[in-house]
């Protein structure tokens, strides 16, 4: 069996943002449609199909940076590392500070994502000469970040995260500070059952469409939805 791939000549860094998948701490938004053992089951699955994506890109190092302990879901080929203190702009920065390179970083919460989608982000001359790449995501934040040089913190302390408006002062901010700005797909995180189900069905053949059909024959949308109209 082959192992990670690598590529003498890419220089990236890649990094992945993500919570320990433990019931009551991740992905709460998706109950009461979802158990909180289930929420955390679609939550293990969105990112086991990250981190194996990331096996799949040609990239220097593999890092992922968690908020929680490690457990047998994290492939060899990764580097783990413990998320700092502090609000999501901040643990964003420290994040890139890991990297002694280009460096793009990812969460959890995209399991559509293929190694296509990130391939652009991770050419070794940075991207045709520009300075940063960004994915912006279908609820007004983003999904990743590229940064040729990541030891800029004033790139992302103080943006306002996880507001509907989060993406675009987060790319406003690289611009302003005179950086070139080039732009990957809109993808649509993973937050509500609304999410999970079109993500589920835009991606049928990952481990968290597998999840997501395995909570019922009828779907925990279509459950919800049939409990509501008895009630």
């Amino acid at each position: 069996m082959s192992g990670p791939r690598t590529d003498a000549l890419s220089v990236t860094t890649l990094l992945v943002i993500a919570k320990e998948p433990v019931p009551g701490r991740v992905k709460t938004r998706l109950t009461p449609v979802c158990t909180p053992a289930q929420a955390a089951g679609l939550a293990l699955a969105a990112l086991r199909d990250t981190l194996a994506v990331g096996l799949e890109v040609p990239v220097r190092r593999r890092v992922l940076v968690l908020d929680g302990a490690p457990g047998p879901w994290v492939p060899d080929g990764y580097e783990v590392a413990p998320q700092s203190g502090g609000g999501l702009d901040e643990r964003l920065a420290a994040a890139f500070a890991l990297s002694d390179g280009p460096a793009l970083l990812v969460g959890m919460d995209t399991p559509q994502l293929t190694p296509g989608l990130l391939a652009p982000a991770l050419r070794p001359d940075g991207g045709s000469g520009c300075d940063a790449w960004f994915g912006p995501a279908a609820d007004g934040g983003f999904w990743a970040l590229g940064l040729a040089d990541p030891a800029r913190p004033d790139l992302l302390l103080g943006v306002p995260m996880s507001t509907d408006r989060t993406g675009a002062i987060q790319r406003a901010r690289l611009t302003g500070a005179g950086l070139r700005v080039r732009d990957l797909p809109v993808l649509r995180d993973v937050d509500t059952p609304a999410d999970a189900a079109a993500v589920a069905a835009l991606a049928p053949g990952t481990r968290f469409a597998a999840a997501w059909r395995d909570l019922g024959p009828a779907g925990p949308l279509e459950t919800a939805s049939t409990a509501g109209a008895a009630r």
